[in-house]
């Protein structure tokens, strides 16, 4: 559980830095993506996961220190 809590810590840091850092781009890019079809967000969220939970298989088997 306390590794979730971290996680969920770490995602707000990045998610809170690309705000922080540059709105207009990050409103830029929101723009753009309304014409990004949806498979294509789909298709790139489930490989965002796949390659989180490899890296995430990785370090908890030692591979990554």
């Amino acid at each position: 559980m306390r590794d979730l809590i971290t996680a969920l810590g770490l995602v707000l840091v990045i998610e809170g830095l690309l705000y922080a850092v540059n709105p207009s781009g990050l409103k830029h890019m929101l723009a753009l993506m309304r014409e990004v079809p949806d498979q294509n967000l789909r298709v790139a969220g489930i490989g965002a996961v796949a390659v989180g939970f490899f890296i995430v298989w990785m370090t908890r088997n030692g591979i990554i220190s």
